[in-house]
C-alpha cells in the first residue's frame, strides 16, 4: 500500500513538473476571460446593422406581425450565430433592433421562397422546422458530397429550391465555387499578371421526378455552363415581370449577373449572362464575398435583392420596375441601419488609441479589411466611454480606401476589394501635429501628413515613409513589384509602429521587416532634415524561438522573428507597446487567440531582451487576427487594453 502511494505521488510531481516545463515557455497569464466587447452607451445613436464577419441574410417575416424582418447567420469568430434583427416600425427601410441570438450559426444555409412562404435549406437537406427548431434534425434530400466528385476545393455549397420547369413539383439548383484552378497563393509574374485560373462559379439543377432527386448537371446561359467569379448564390425569380423566372448571380467580389430566360416558364432557356447596371454604371456591392437573396422586400410587385457583404452588413438592393435593353434596373446598394449597441467597424478592425481632436480624452483611430480609416470620438471621457459613431477620414478631401486592385493582395485579384488597413498615429514630421502612418495589404509603408490643427486635424495626400537605405531596397522575394525610391516594402498586414523608442525627442519606427523580424528603424536628424535609418533587429527572445501563432518551435534565442511564413502566411502581426507590468520600461503586446504579452526583461542601447509570456486568457477572440491597441479610460496610471478582432468588434480588458 505504502508503495502505491508513493508510486502515486511520485506520478504526481512528474506531472506536475511536465506541466511546468510545458507551460513555461508559453504561460496563459489569465485563465478567466476577461474581454468585454465594447458598448456605444449612446441613446438614440443609429449605425450600420451588421453581424461578425460573412453576412448570410435570410429575409423573413420572423416574429409574425406582417412586416420583414432579418435573421441573419453569421460563422465568424467570436461573433458567431443566428441573429434576428426585429423591424419594430415596419417600413421598407426601417431601423432595425439590436441583434438577438436565437440559435448556432448555420453554414451555407439558403431561403427559397415557396408560395410565398421562406422554405431553409443547407447542403443535402432541409430544415422543416425551422424556427421552432433551426439546427435540429434536418431532413435529409440527396446526398450533399456528390459534388466533391467533381470539385476539389469547394467553399460555397449553396443550395435552393425552385420549381424549375413549372411541373408542380420542387426541384434544387446548387451553386458551387470552384478553386482549384485558382489555386489561391502566390501566382503573379513579373508584370503583375496572375497565372493561375480564375474562380469558378457553376450552377446545377437536381432534378424532381416522381418524387426522386436526380443530379442532371450544370445549367446553360448562352449554350455554356454558367460560370461567374465564384460564390454563384443563384436566386430564380422573374425580376423582369415577363412570366418566366430568370437568373440572378452573386459573385466573389462584388458585382451581379443577369441571365435572361429567353425560352418559357416550362422550357427554360438562358441568355449569356450580362452584368446589372444602373445609371450609375454597374452594379457593385462595397465590399466582397457577396450573398444575394431574391424577395420582393417592399411588398410593391416586383422582386428585390436582400444582400449579405463580407464585412457582415446587410443591404437593400431595390428593383426599380424598369426593364432596359432587356435587364431589370436595380437602385444602387442601400444598408440597413440598427440602433447602436456594440463599436464595430467593418471586419478585422485595427483599432489605435489616441486624443485624435486634443479634448483630453483618448479616441480611436482604426482601420479595417476594407482599407477605411475612420475617427471614432470618444464623446464624453468617462471610465467607460460613450462613443461616435465611426466617420470614415479623408486625405486631400477625398475617404481614404486602400484596396490591392487586380495585384495588389499575394493571394491574387479575387481579394482586389481588400485593404487590411493597420495603423498608428504620431507626429511623424515634429511639427507639433499628430499624423497617419499606415500599411496595408500591400506592405507600402505610408503616411499622411496633418496639415490641420491640433482640435481639426486634416490629412494631406499620401506619401511613402522614406528610408536612408545604404544598399537595395530590401523587399520580400515574393512581390512582384519593385519599391519606390526610399521607400519602405514590408510584410502585409502588419503594424507601423510609430514611437520615439530611444527618448530623443524623434518618432521612430517599429515593425516587423521584409523577413519578418521585428526591427527598430532609428530617427535622426542630418543637416537639418528627419531621416530613418534601416532598420536593425534588436529585439531579442530570452526563452526560445516562436512561430507566427506564438507557439515555442526551438529553445534557442536570438532576434525574434514575429513570423517565418512567406507568401501568403507571411505578415499578419500586429503590435502594441507600453509598459503593461508597471514596471517602468516597454513591454510588447501581439496578436493572439486574444492577445499575448513580450515582456520587456532588460535593455541597453542595442539591444532589448523580451520574454514570451503567453495569452493574457484563453478566451478565444481570433478568427484570421486580433489587433491590441493600449488604453487608459480610467486614468489609474496603467494601460488598459483594447482589442480589435476579426468580427469588427471591439473588445475590453481592465488591467487589474
Amino acid at each position: 500500500m505504502q508503495l502505491t502511494r508513493s508510486l502515486v505521488l511520485l506520478g504526481a510531481i512528474l506531472l506536475l513538473l511536465y506541466i511546468a516545463k510545458t507551460r513555461s515557455a508559453h504561460t496563459i497569464i489569465e485563465n478567466s476571460p476577461k474581454f468585454e466587447r465594447l458598448p456605444y452607451k449612446h441613446l438614440g445613436l443609429k449605425v450600420d446593422l451588421g453581424v461578425g464577419l460573412w453576412a448570410s441574410p435570410l429575409p423573413m417575416d420572423y416574429d409574425n406581425d406582417g412586416d420583414m424582418d432579418l435573421l441573419v447567420s453569421c460563422n465568424d469568430v467570436p461573433f458567431n450565430g443566428l441573429f434576428f434583427f426585429e423591424n419594430s416600425s415596419g417600413d421598407a427601410f426601417p431601423i432595425f433592433e439590436p441583434p438577438v441570438k436565437v440559435s448556432e450559426p448555420i453554414r451555407h444555409i439558403q431561403v427559397s421562397y415557396v408560395d410565398g412562404e421562406p422554405r431553409f435549406l443547407e447542403p443535402g437537406k432541409e430544415f422543416t422546422n425551422f424556427k421552432k427548431e433551426f439546427t435540429q434534425q434536418p431532413d435529409s434530400l440527396f446526398p450533399s458530397d456528390i459534388f466533391s466528385k467533381f470539385h476539389n476545393k469547394i467553399r460555397f455549397n449553396q443550395w435552393k429550391y425552385v420549381d424549375y420547369e413549372n411541373d408542380g413539383d420542387l426541384d434544387i439548383v446548387v451553386g458551387i465555387q470552384d478553386g482549384e484552378d485558382y489555386g489561391w497563393d502566390n501566382a503573379f509574374n513579373d508584370q503583375g499578371e496572375w497565372t493561375n485560373g480564375p474562380l469558378h462559379g457553376y450552377v446545377y439543377l437536381i432534378e424532381n421526378t416522381n418524387g426522386t432527386y436526380e443530379l442532371k448537371d450544370k445549367i446553360l446561359a448562352g449554350g455554356q455552363p454558367i460560370d461567374v467569379y465564384g460564390a454563384p448564390s443563384p436566386n430564380f425569380d422573374d425580376y423582369d415581370n415577363d412570366g418566366d423566372l430568370d437568373i440572378i448571380c452573386g459573385e466573389f467580389l462584388d458585382r451581379f449577373t443577369w441571365f435572361e430566360n429567353v425560352g418559357t416558364r416550362k422550357k427554360p432557356k438562358y441568355a449569356a449572362g450580362r452584368f446589372l447596371k444602373n445609371k450609375k454604371g454597374t452594379l457593385k456591392m462595397d465590399l466582397e464575398m457577396i450573398l444575394p437573396v431574391s424577395i420582393d422586400w417592399d411588398k410593391d410587385g416586383d422582386i428585390d435583392l436582400i444582400v449579405g457583404d463580407e464585412d457582415g452588413r446587410v443591404a437593400w438592393v431595390e428593383n426599380t420596375g424598369a426593364v432596359k435593353n432587356n435587364m431589370p434596373v436595380f437602385e444602387s446598394p442601400r444598408y440597413f441601419q440598427q440602433k447602436a449597441e456594440h463599436v464595430k467597424f467593418g471586419a478585422l478592425v485595427s483599432p489605435f488609441s489616441i486624443d485624435w481632436d486634443n479634448d483630453g480624452d483618448e479616441d480611436l483611430i482604426c482601420g479595417n479589411s476594407a482599407g477605411y480609416i475612420a475617427f471614432i470620438e470618444n464623446l464624453d471621457g468617462g471610465n467607460t466611454p460613450q462613443w461616435a459613431a465611426p466617420k470614415l477620414l479623408k486625405s486631400d478631401n477625398r475617404i481614404i480606401r486602400i484596396q490591392a486592385g487586380e495585384n495588389g493582395s499575394i493571394q491574387g485579384p479575387c481579394e482586389a476589394k481588400w485593404g487590411y488597413t493597420t495603423l498608428s498615429v504620431e507626429d511623424w514630421d515634429n511639427d507639433g501635429l499628430k499624423d497617419l502612418i499606415v500599411n496595408s495589404i500591400w506592405g507600402k509603408v505610408i503616411w499622411y501628413k496633418n496639415i490641420g490643427s491640433k482640435t481639426q486635424p486634416k490629412l494631406a495626400e499620401e506619401q511613402p515613409v522614406t528610408v536612408n537605405w545604404e544598399t537595395t531596397i530590401p523587399k520580400p522575394d515574393w512581390y512582384w513589384w519593385d519599391p519606390e525610391p526610399k521607400s519602405m516594402a514590408t510584410q502585409w498586414r502588419t503594424t507601423p509602429t510609430a514611437i520615439d523608442w530611444n527618448q530623443d525627442g524623434l518618432t521612430d519606427l517599429i515593425m516587423l521587416d521584409h523577413e519578418g523580424y521585428l526591427s527598430f528603424y532609428e530617427r535622426h536628424r542630418k543637416d537639418g532634415a528627419l531621416i530613418l535609418k534601416p532598420g536593425k533587429r534588436i529585439f531579442h527572445s530570452v526563452n526560445g524561438t516562436y512561430d507566427r501563432k506564438n507557439k515555442l518551435i526551438d529553445q534557442k534565442n536570438g532576434p525574434i522573428q514575429l513570423n517565418e511564413k512567406k507568401y501568403g502566411s507571411s505578415g499578419r502581426r500586429k503590435l502594441a507597446f507600453g509598459d503593461w507590468d508597471n514596471d517602468g520600461d516597454i513591454d510588447m503586446l501581439v496578436n493572439g487567440i486574444n492577445a499575448a504579452l513580450w515582456e520587456n526583461v532588460g535593455q541597453e542601447k542595442d539591444r532589448v531582451n523580451l520574454k514570451f509570456r503567453g495569452d493574457l486568457s484563453d478566451l478565444k477572440l481570433a478568427g484570421h487576427s486580433t489587433d491590441p491597441t493600449l488604453v487608459n479610460w480610467d486614468n489609474d496610471g496603467k494601460p488598459d487594453l483594447l482589442l480589435g478582432a476579426e468580427d469588427g468588434y471591439l473588445y475590453y480588458w481592465q488591467n487589474d
